[in-house]
């Protein structure tokens, strides 16, 4: 897509202006590597309990009642963290929350390696849970208020397809790992450490990100909003800029938006889709990654086998991430959330009904593939909709919501497993995804290559004439 040319950004000496017009520099790439490698810790800690429940139930002698609270307290976590960084971020800043997050994360998760029972396990999932729930919604609250809108979901789309490696880098790590001993010590004792080093290397990286200028703007804080968008627009021209930073502001001229304007007329249609969006969608790509072990050795399998089969599955969350690069951007993103998700159901109801291996490997592929063409869609689509000024609060308020849903997960879709097989549980995901299509075919806006201040001036006729931006 050519340039977007002054006359058609009404706005174009504005900080959100000119951000648009910007080309892709080197502060876009790295901000785009250095989001995208802490999303991959996130995917990676997602599905570490998952496909280490077959482990874990061996190695502390777990009965069924007691692990589902172990599969849910990352998730329950998550759920608080997402509430509580993803308001941090519009109130004091995006950069804060993102150190914020890696680093509670990283402790935690390095505790949990030392584990001696279930109960210190469980609670040390909980509390990395806690400094990775808001990853997502604030990586893509960031990216989207900092790439021009005419490169915003291809880039958004790069950093979850570097993302997206996780799932299958952890997959084969399990089955690599679990069943030996490194210096002694068990190999999925090594997992937790490996994910606590690497979030503790990425923190380090995060530390050279600038803030977000929309958001600097939408405090008051506009001088330093100012300098940084200067300093890309003579990065683009090869230069630097040589003017000295303002001093970084130490309070704010004006406070973040109140959440209860996220239920006023400008905004609850856009809530209320993503709530229900948010309550529904983790059934299907949360419920099936997760579960897949368990599924497999329903099925009949043995444990080091469904790891296997788990972990070759888990390659099409990459490779779907990848697939979503040419066609976000020249799609709308509405219409490709919905497609995607009703494709995803279609594959799932077919891995339940799949009684080979070579049937099992293809669809299991097909529906993460698919999953993450949905994943990419719906991730910069969530953050486009709502304003600079409650974007993150936005956000991570309605996708926690997603966290405390799989937390809830095993406790539903584990009892159906065993009660009902494989067959009856994607029947169930299915009919779960149907409804998140249907909720964004008819509640979402369109977003695609449009302006985020024109996205967010598309509201109810009820709404006040001047809306937050």
């Amino acid at each position: 897509m050519a340039n977007i040319p002054d006359a058609a950004v009404p706005d174009a000496g504005t900080i959100a202006g000119r951000l648009d017009r910007l080309p892709i520099t080197r502060t876009h790439r790295r901000a785009t590597v250095a989001v995208g490698l802490g999303l991959f810790f996130d995917f990676y800690e997602v599905f570490l309990t998952g496909v280490l429940s077959s482990v874990l139930v061996e190695e502390f002698n777990l009965t069924k009642a007691e692990l589902p609270p172990l599969l849910a307290s990352t998730f329950v976590g998550m759920f608080f963290g997402a509430l509580l960084l993803g308001r941090l971020a519009d109130r004091y800043g995006r950069r804060g929350a993102f150190l914020l997050n890696l680093g509670l994360y990283s402790f935690f998760s390095l505790l949990g390696a030392f584990s001696g029972g279930a109960l210190m396990l469980l609670v040390t999932r909980f509390f990395a849970g806690i400094g990775l729930g808001a990853e997502p919604p604030l990586a893509d609250t960031y990216l989207t208020d900092l790439l021009p809108a005419r490169k915003r979901g291809r880039f958004i789309a790069w950093a979850y397809t570097l993302a997206f490696c996780g799932f299958p880098v952890v997959g084969f790590l399990a089955r690599g790992l679990t069943e030996h001993e490194i210096f002694g010590i068990a190999g999925w004792r090594w997992l937790f450490v490996i994910g606590a080093l690497g979030a503790g290397a990425v923190f380090l990286l995060r530390r050279g990100l600038p803030e977000s200028p929309r958001w600097l703007e939408s405090v008051g804080r506009t001088e330093e909003a100012e300098h940084l968008v200067a300093g890309m627009e003579a990065e683009a021209r090869g230069g630097v800029n040589e003017n000295v930073a303002p001093p970084r502001g130490t309070t704010r001229k004006r406070a973040a938006a109140p959440v209860l304007e996220l239920f006023a007329p400008a905004q609850r249609r856009r809530t209320w889709m993503m709530v229900v969006f948010h309550i529904l969608q983790t059934l299907g790509y949360y419920g099936f990654g997760t579960l897949v072990p368990l599924v497999l050795a329903a099925k009949g399998y043995a444990v080091s086998q469904s790891l296997l089969f788990a972990a070759l599955t888990y390659l099409g969350y990459p490779v779907g991430s990848a697939l979503s690069l040419p066609i976000v951007e020249r799609v709308e993103r509405k219409y490709l959330v919905v497609g995607s998700v009703l494709a995803m159901a279609v594959f799932g109801i077919a891995f339940g009904y799949a009684g080979s291996m070579a049937l099992i490997l293809v669809f299991g592929f097909l529906y993460t593939a698919t999953s993450n063409v949905f994943s990419n869609a719906y991730h910069i689509y969530q953050a486009e909709i709502f304003p600079t000024a409650l974007r993150s609060t936005a956000s991570s308020g309605t996708y926690s919501l997603s966290r405390l849903a799989s937390g809830a997960m095993p406790f539903v879709l584990v009892p159906l497993l065993a009660a009902h097989g494989p067959t009856t549980l994607f029947l169930v995901v299915a009919g779960a995804l149907v409804v998140v299509a249907l909720d964004i075919a008819v509640l979402g806006p369109r977003t695609t290559g449009r302006r985020l201040e024109s996205v967010n001036d598309d509201v109810p006729a009820t709404a006040p004439s001047q809306p937050i931006r």
